[in-house]
């Protein structure tokens, strides 16, 4: 039985040869199979007791629903100059300014790098990391204000199954690609996320805590299910 994450290569028709990442789930019912856009592969979540061979099997039966969803993966982007890539949901081009003193900056459509080109795409990364803390700790404050509760500690991740997170003792985590989203699709997961505090479910009462904080969130909430893979598909790490 698999009892750590594993990471292997597997040669399927149509693809070829294709990162496959087995995840063990005390908490899965059933073999899970996703896309996972931020290394070009798949990922199979493993309920306790299914063996090893099982999982993989899983691949194999469904080999055409994979090939057909690797095809349709957007292409990737890095972060460097002449790229394109959203800021707040609005298309930004990236550009080089060698000899600028301010660092990175976003203005008027252009995110501006100062220093070596070469370090263009880490240095972004650090600029959209530090953007989306600044975007998302004031607003956890105000809507964890608005229903009486405190934030422990707020703290930013690259996870790739969710955008936010929140924990029993008032720690919530965010995905900092969420700065790439459009700003209303970043709001209503932070208030999603502190809603939490109130209550750690999704419970009919947890969903009225986000309706009173944010409002109507489906269009968001639809936004992410259909474009938030490709907010994986930015930058270096991806």
């Amino acid at each position: 039985m698999l009892k750590n994450t594993e990471e292997t290569e597997i040669d399927l028709p149509k693809i070829g040869p294709l990162p496959v990442r087995l995840r063990p789930s005390v908490r899965a019912s059933r073999l899970k199979l996703r896309i996972d856009p931020a290394f070009d592969g798949v990922e199979i979540v493993v309920p306790t007791g299914i063996s090893r061979k099982v999982a993989l099997s899983m691949l194999d039966q469904h080999s055409d629903w994979v090939a057909a969803h690797i095809q349709r993966l957007p292409d990737r982007v890095q972060f460097v100059p002449g790229a394109w890539i959203p800021f707040l949901g609005e298309d930004h081009a990236i550009r080089a300014v060698p000899d600028a003193k301010r660092g990175v900056w976003a203005e008027a459509g252009v995110i501006w790098v100062s220093g070596l080109p070469e370090h263009t795409n880490r240095r972004v990364t650090d600029f959209l990391k530090k953007q989306a803390k600044l975007e998302i700790a004031p607003r956890a404050q105000d809507y964890a204000d608005q229903i009486g509760k405190k934030i422990n500690r707020i703290s930013l991740k690259d996870t790739r199954t969710r955008w936010g997170s929140c924990s029993s003792n008032g720690n919530l985590a965010f995905s900092w690609r969420l700065v790439l989203a459009p700003e209303d699709v970043l709001d209503y997961v932070v208030a999603h996320e502190v809603a939490h505090l109130q209550e750690l479910n999704h419970s009919a009462r947890f969903w009225a805590v986000v309706d009173d904080l944010y409002g109507p969130s489906k269009k968001q909430q639809h936004w992410l299910k259909r474009n938030g893979s490709a907010l994986h598909r930015y930058g270096a790490g991806s």
